[in-house]
């Protein structure tokens, strides 16, 4: 019997995982997208082209692969609909490609607007959400009151519909927020007629066959393990669990049958939104790797908040994940810096530490170990070998202090800018 193998981000989303899923996936047969929503964007690059996918997992370029959205996701149809017609116009033909979990949520026309009203109620505590509905969502299902894709084939989903509809509507009241959902409304109905146009199942069933005729299956995270719900910086995180337990949770899989984990980080450290970052820069040099590795969301256009290299956080979403494989990216973007800095560990109130601590307060140091600049365009190397000596200290570095081999190296967004080691 095969196992899964589980690709997740290690920092705080962002990382680069839809151009890797592509570069992997030749490898599987099966690709399950195992948890988030449309808030987490996934961009690839490749011929000339660059697309973005939100819901849809990154195997739907590579033919003849199934794609599963899993039950641990909350599907948006307006979103999906027009995600899906955008790549149908681009050539790929996602009715024999894409299969929908029954058990996957829907965000509803009133989960976008509970999440602005929410957000706006918090005022200088707000979370910095996208806005699209998640929260409220997962809300919905862990308070066991959602609306799932299951539904959409009940003779009761008009009842269903309105009985949330009405729910949502009483906490808008309460919240004095003005609204008009007619438009909203409309747009969601149409989009989930076109939903339905697709293979809706039992996905847990589908991928445990799967597995038992010896098939391979690669599960796909979205954001990061530092947003996780349960293990992130809370309260600045997701509302699902992006954790390697979350592919578990999210797909139905035993955890026995989990087997490679890869854990994909930047060569420096991002972040969007609100919420603690140790090593952020607030100088020259944190602009300049925001320009040069255009950190800007791809669902929101959102500025990206940059920093150096936290390998404190880095080892602890190794513990958690029990990463196998780590994957380098952006590599290239700090090809002309003198020097690089990378956080080994942390000053609170004097005192030195190594672990990622319950809340980040205002009075932590990074404690930094400093390395000379490459110097050079690592986009020419097309194999380890070819990187220069100081690239490769920096690699072997990271190797050392986490105990986990660097598999995979990007140095470019296109899908050929990828050293396999």
């Amino acid at each position: 019997m095969k196992k899964v193998d589980v690709i997740l981000g290690l920092q705080w989303g962002d990382e680069g995982k839809g151009k890797v899923v592509d570069v992997l996936t030749p490898n599987y047969e099966v690709v399950a997208r195992f948890q988030g929503g449309p808030n987490a964007g996934h961009t690839l690059e490749f011929g000339g082209e660059k697309y973005v996918l939100r819901s849809i997992p990154s195997g739907i370029f590579q033919g003849g692969k199934t794609n599963i959205i899993g039950g641990g996701v909350v599907l948006d149809a307006i979103l999906f609909r027009a995600e899906a017609e955008e790549l149908a116009k681009s050539g790929h033909d996602l009715t024999r490609q894409l299969a929908i979990s029954k058990k996957a949520h829907l965000i509803l026309p009133t989960h976008r607007i509970l999440d602005a009203a929410l957000e706006a109620a918090k005022g200088s505590a707000k979370i910095g959400t996208t806005g699209k509905g998640i929260g409220p969502t997962y809300t919905d299902k862990v308070s066991r009151s959602g609306m799932r894709v299951g539904d959409l084939l009940s003779p009761d989903f008009e009842r269903i519909y309105a009985a949330a509809k009405a729910r949502h509507e009483r906490m808008l009241r309460s919240l004095n927020y003005e609204y008009d959902i007619t438009e909203l409304e409309r747009q969601w109905f149409e989009a989930v007629e076109y939903l339905k146009r697709f293979r809706i199942l039992d996905s847990e069933y589908f991928i445990n066959e799967a597995l038992t005729e010896g098939k391979s299956v690669l599960a796909e995270g979205a954001q990061g393990t530092l947003l996780d719900v349960d293990f992130g910086s809370y309260p600045f995180v997701t509302s699902s669990n992006t954790v390697c337990a979350g592919a578990c949770t999210g797909l139905g899989v035993a955890p026995k049958n989990i087997g490679e984990v890869y854990g994909i980080f930047k060569a420096y450290c991002t972040r969007v939104g609100s919420g603690p970052f140790p090593t952020e820069l607030f100088d020259e040099t944190g602009d300049a790797l925001c320009r040069i590795g255009h950190e800007f969301g791809a669902v929101t256009g959102r500025k990206r908040r940059c920093g150096w290299l936290d390998l404190v956080a880095l080892k602890y979403s190794i513990m958690i994940n029990g990463v196998t494989q780590l994957i380098m990216m952006k590599s290239d973007v700090m090809n002309d810096f003198e020097t690089i800095r990378v956080a080994t560990a942390y000053e609170i109130g004097g005192e030195r530490t190594e672990h990622f601590p319950y809340t980040i307060t205002d009075d932590l140091r990074p404690v930094y170990t400093d390395f000379e600049g490459w110097r050079c365009d690592l986009r020419g190397c097309r194999s380890y070998d070819e990187f220069p000596e100081a690239f490769r200290r920096y690699v072997e570095f990271i190797e050392r202090e986490t105990g986990v081999p660097v598999k995979i190296i990007s140095v470019g967004p296109d899908r050929a800018e990828t050293i396999v080691r």
